[in-house]
């Protein structure tokens, strides 16, 4: 095992992994910008190196300070988080380089999967079903054209890299495509240094619908059960819950040995998540995310499976300690992220002060998040400030606790989501669990 992992991120991701460290008996070194220096996660930490100022290009996605601190800390591995580099493949690589390992999949794994059009080749080899498109990076705009105007309006344009939602465009015609590609390649350089895209037919109102895998070094791949993302916004999911309430059992079933399968295929170790979409009985691949994800705590609340140990576990050369069979998903659990973020005005971001945080309690709730009265939110990162999870015996139950949860749930000095969670989990269509991907932005229209 480990005796030192430096964590390559910040905020409440960063103080998930200091926990997962302190139950294993490793010590944690974190890095942080100057825009973070008073981060209240970085007193939980046994070391902290500031690795530069507050621009995320400048620290945490800057390789080389990474890479320095690693070596000054002299640690014996790096834990990415998610987002920034978490599936950087080049990251991974240096890292190994110099004898740090990386936790996550190997790096040929990171580049099959991270690279979206790879990656559907791939679900194709493994018998998945996918949503019709290009069957690779589009060379030209003409190209793009071409293939929409075969698989038929709307489309989706999507970045080769990265996730997010960034780099994606719905487009309803040929002029509304053309503009769609120009944006979206902008954004996806930005967000991701590759302004690589593919066009493929959009699909109206399916639900989004993820299988939670997990993998060793020694072959062994198992799956952790399904949780539904549909509840999101320009593609960024906002709620999430496990199982989703709109699947049956069978086309679950199928859907999480498919996940298996293409994992074995593919040679996968870590965590990781394989993402679809459904629509009646059909379910379309769309992505592998190669590292732990936003929404990884409804999953642990009805598995009791700590993904995070899991990860670390399994990149120091421990095989998994369980298998299929005992894993046994029970109950019901639902994720509210919460983000400094003003929804009346566009969902624009909020940093400022927080003059006074209580957060919910109770029984069957939890709560991740780096922030406390008199946090100061930077205005340089994504507006994520926590996570609220919680967990019941069945649908119903999860359902009212959240909103009780919610209720109690006090957040000033800055705009937060708050008050858009609060109606959706009072919207009787959410209530019944009868949404899909254009729920939320039916309500917001």
């Amino acid at each position: 095992m480990f005796e030192r992992i430096l964590i390559a991120n910040r905020g409440e991701i960063a103080l998930r992994v200091i926990r997962a460290c302190r139950e294993l008996d490793i010590e944690s070194v974190v890095v942080y910008s100057r825009g973070d220096a008073d981060g209240p996660w970085l007193e939980l930490a046994d070391e902290t190196i500031c690795i530069g100022p507050a621009p995320s290009a400048q620290s945490y996605l800057s390789i080389p300070s990474i890479i320095s601190a690693a070596e000054i800390a002299n640690v014996d591995a790096v834990h990415p988080g998610y987002g920034f580099l978490s599936e950087n493949a080049h990251f991974a690589e240096v890292c190994r380089a110099n004898n740090i390992e990386f936790i996550g999949p190997d790096v040929e794994t990171i580049r099959q999967v991270g690279d979206k059009a790879e990656a559907r080749k791939a679900a194709v080899k493994a018998g998945l079903a996918v949503v019709d498109g290009s069957d690779g990076p589009i060379a030209s705009d003409e190209e793009a054209l071409e293939v929409a105007r075969k698989v038929g309006y709307p489309v989706l344009i999507k970045a080769v890299s990265g996730g997010g939602g960034r780099g994606m465009r719905v487009a309803h015609n040929d002029i509304a495509l053309q503009t769609g590609l120009q944006s979206a390649r902008s954004e996806a350089e930005i967000a991701f240094g590759d302004p690589s895209l593919y066009v493929e037919k959009y699909l109206v109102g399916p639900r989004h619908v993820e299988v939670q895998i997990l993998g060793d070094q020694q072959g062994n791949i198992v799956h952790l059960g399904d949780r539904d993302c549909s509840v999101q916004r320009r593609h960024q999911k906002v709620i999430e819950e496990s199982p989703s309430p709109g699947i049956a059992a069978d086309l679950r079933n199928k859907m999480c040995r498919a996940s298996v399968k293409l994992a074995k295929n593919v040679g996968y170790h870590g965590a990781g998540t394989v993402e679809f979409l459904v629509q009646g009985k059909k379910f379309y691949f769309i992505e592998v995310n190669a590292r732990v994800q936003v929404e990884h705590p409804v999953t642990e609340l009805v598995t009791g499976v700590d993904l995070v140990k899991e990860q670390i576990r399994i990149a120091a050369g421990e095989p998994l300690g369980r298998k299929q069979g005992d894993i046994r998903p029970k109950g019901h659990a639902i994720e509210c992220r919460l983000n400094a973020e003003d929804p009346d005005r566009g969902f624009t971001p909020s940093p400022g002060r927080v003059t006074r945080y209580l957060p919910a309690g109770g029984p069957g709730v939890r709560i991740d998040s780096h922030i406390e009265a008199g946090y100061f939110v930077p205005p340089h990162y994504d507006s994520l400030i926590g996570k609220l999870a919680v967990y019941g015996d069945n649908r119903e139950e999860a359902v009212r606790r959240m909103q009780r949860a919610l209720e109690e749930f006090r957040i000033e000095g800055i705009r937060t989501s708050l008050p858009l969670l609060r109606r959706v989990l009072r919207n009787a269509y959410f209530v019944r669990g009868d949404y899909n991907t254009r729920f939320l932005d039916d309500l917001l229209s």
